[in-house]
């Protein structure tokens, strides 16, 4: 790896980790930058989960003030998001290269469109499972969706962010800061169970790792604080626009 290729690599880990932190869906920065860098498609997407994992670190870090009221939540996620994202690791060794890049488009479409619903699908969530105070009821839909979430994030992942903070917010409707927060730990911990995973048997290229890891980590971190100055209503401005940014991006290909 060359000098400007391992730049620009650590320039697009950084994208990733800010974007990441404030919406979902900083792989579609940081996997297309792997496959310019010539790494294979599998390679490249397996590489890119673990260098960005250091990213969901620094946003979880950045956010734990919103954290802190939250980890009976995170205590009961955990157990879908780590078997979710084992059994989406397994599928993605096990598939072509190519199989789910046809897809990806439209599941991020679909959730920014589930985004720009956001305020009425949430008074519904509201209306059906009144929120106590405090600790919000985490509900069996509520685990399955994780389940299925976390499969995706470990097989591909781009746009997860985007999916998981419109699923909490119509499953566990709460202040948008703190399911970003809670968004965020959760990818991390999906991640981490994938990274595993991918360490022990993908074709993972760990001198890109070595360069992505320190630009992801340092834009989770400064991405957090990015999207607590946004406030509510531009952060959701924020989401859909990338959101469908990027789907029209991956369409073009």
């Amino acid at each position: 790896m060359d000098l400007l290729t391992g730049l620009g690599l650590a320039a697009a880990a950084f994208a990733a980790g800010a974007i990441n932190a404030v919406a979902g869906g900083g792989s579609l920065v940081s996997f297309p930058a792997l496959l310019a860098a010539g790494y294979p498609s599998k390679a490249a997407n397996v590489t890119n989960t673990v260098a960005l994992w250091p990213g969901y670190v620094g946003g979880s870090i950045g956010y734990r003030g919103e954290l802190r009221r939250q980890r009976g939540r995170v205590i009961a996620l955990a157990a879908p998001c780590i078997a979710g994202s084992l059994a989406g690791s397994a599928i993605l060794l096990l598939t072509p290269e190519s199989a789910f890049d046809a897809i990806v488009p439209f599941l991020i479409l679909f959730a920014c469109g589930v985004m720009a619903f956001q305020g009425p699908l949430s008074r519904l969530a509201r209306t059906a499972h009144p929120p106590p105070g405090g600790e919000a009821r985490v509900t069996l839909p509520l685990l399955a969706a994780v389940f299925v979430l976390a499969i995706y994030g470990a097989y591909f992942g781009g746009g997860l962010g985007i999916i998981m903070l419109a699923t909490l917010a119509i499953l566990l409707p709460d202040d948008l800061q703190h399911s970003n927060a809670l968004k965020g730990l959760l990818s991390a911990v999906i991640n981490f169970a994938a990274v595993a995973y991918f360490a022990l048997f993908g074709p993972v290229a760990w001198g890109a790792v070595l360069v992505m890891a320190a630009g992801a980590l340092a834009g989770g971190y400064l991405g957090a604080g990015l999207a607590r100055r946004l406030g509510q209503r531009w952060l959701r401005i924020a989401v859909i626009t990338y959101g469908v940014a990027a789907a029209l991006i991956l369409l073009a290909r």
